[in-house]
């Protein structure tokens, strides 16, 4: 094993660029845009990036836009192995070295294996890739070692219990499921502390939801700070919380850059008035219907239909959180052609199996299908 070597949590600012929803032109990742964004964050002293060989084109941007341009010590880079994708030990193992060569970066400063959850965690142990990750970071090829999680505190207790070597961990933690009985963000939050290892926090603004959430909550915070976005009081309370080393934004344009820039520059935590309104934002939540989906789209992969679940997802969010009747209905219509609609799903569960949130992606498109189906 490798020498165990934590993260400081206070060596880089806290606001961490997250390449998974870059923009677009067209169906591939606009380059010029991605640069544009990452020289603004670098500019501004941010310097963690993180990508994953799952993401499409992602790694691929991110060496055009950051790996090319930027001295490698000027940087931190983080990517991820995923298990689920592989057919094999030795298919596993090329990710890293697919990683390498997509993204030219040399090593990584961080490495994490992706999505541990009880249906998959013991994969990692089968196709040794803990071990692999060890001998990664003993020859320089990785500086610190950890995994991604979306399960509860017993698991990530058991993982973290075998798995001393574990230098970080990314969860998913947002003021939304912080009490989430299915997201467990804050047991999952104080398992980490207990453990004392540093941690990434990952979809804090709950895969956008939270830049736009109910009216009420908007009207909450305008009401304390009219300057301030809602995606501000989210990214702060997650980089609020003790032992954070860096919150990923997913950012897909500039203004996106722009808005947590201003806020994260030089960061001030939730004071105690602004806890008390983050509580009382999560009372409205409490009332919502809304589905939690994030749209991480690893879902999709695998439907025999093609359903867009996530974006039908959405257009039933735009509907019953925000009264957008018509906008709605044309987001579904848009995401659902003739063969590929909510009543189309065959319930095989193969969604289920690979959603990160552990939705009843079934039932809800029965949800969905109620709302929009012949509309």
């Amino acid at each position: 094993m490798a020498d165990i070597e934590k993260p400081d949590t206070n060596a880089i600012k806290k606001l961490g660029f997250g390449m998974m929803r870059l923009p677009k032109k067209g169906p591939i990742i606009n380059i010029e845009e991605t640069k544009k964004m990452v020289d603004l964050f670098m500019q501004s002293g941010f310097t963690y990036f993180d990508t994953a060989f799952i993401y499409p084109g992602s790694e691929d941007a991110t060496r055009k836009a950051l790996v090319e341009r930027y001295p490698r010590e000027s940087y931190t880079l983080a990517t991820k192995l995923l298990a689920t994708v592989a057919p094999s030990e030795k298919i596993a193992k090329q990710e890293f070295k697919t990683s390498l060569k997509r993204t030219g970066a040399e090593y990584f400063d961080f490495y994490l294996l992706h999505t541990l959850m009880q249906n998959n965690y013991k994969k990692y142990e089968k196709l040794h890739l803990w071990d692999f990750v060890n001998e990664q970071k003993a020859a320089g090829k990785i500086k610190h070692i950890g995994f991604s999680f979306h399960d509860g505190p017993e698991l990530l207790e058991e993982i973290l219990t075998e798995h001393p070597e574990v230098e970080f961990v990314q969860l998913q933690i947002n003021y939304a499921d912080w009490e989430n009985p299915k997201v467990t963000s804050r047991a999952n939050y104080e398992v980490a502390r207990r453990h004392k290892i540093p941690i990434v926090i990952m979809e804090p603004v709950k895969g956008g939801s939270l830049a736009n959430p109910d009216e009420k909550i908007k009207k909450l915070f305008n009401e304390y700070n009219e300057n301030s976005s809602p995606a501000s009081w989210a990214i702060r309370f997650a980089a609020s919380l003790e032992g954070v080393l860096a919150v990923l934004s997913g950012m897909s344009n500039i203004e996106q850059v722009k808005d947590n820039i201003s806020y994260m520059k030089d960061f001030i935590p939730l004071n105690a008035e602004e806890q008390k309104i983050i509580q009382k934002a999560q009372a409205i939540l409490g009332e919502s219907k809304a589905i939690p989906c994030t749209g991480c789209a690893y879902c999709v992969k695998g439907c025999p239909k093609e359903i867009a679940i996530p974006e039908l997802f959405s257009a039933f969010n735009m509907r019953i959180s925000n009264g957008q009747f018509e906008n709605s209905k044309d987001a579904y219509l848009k995401a659902a052609p003739k063969g590929h609609g909510a009543g189309d799903c065959i319930r095989c569960g193969k969604c289920e199996e690979a959603c990160p949130q552990h939705l009843e992606i079934r039932y809800l498109l029965n949800k969905v299908n109620d709302e929009f189906g012949g509309k």
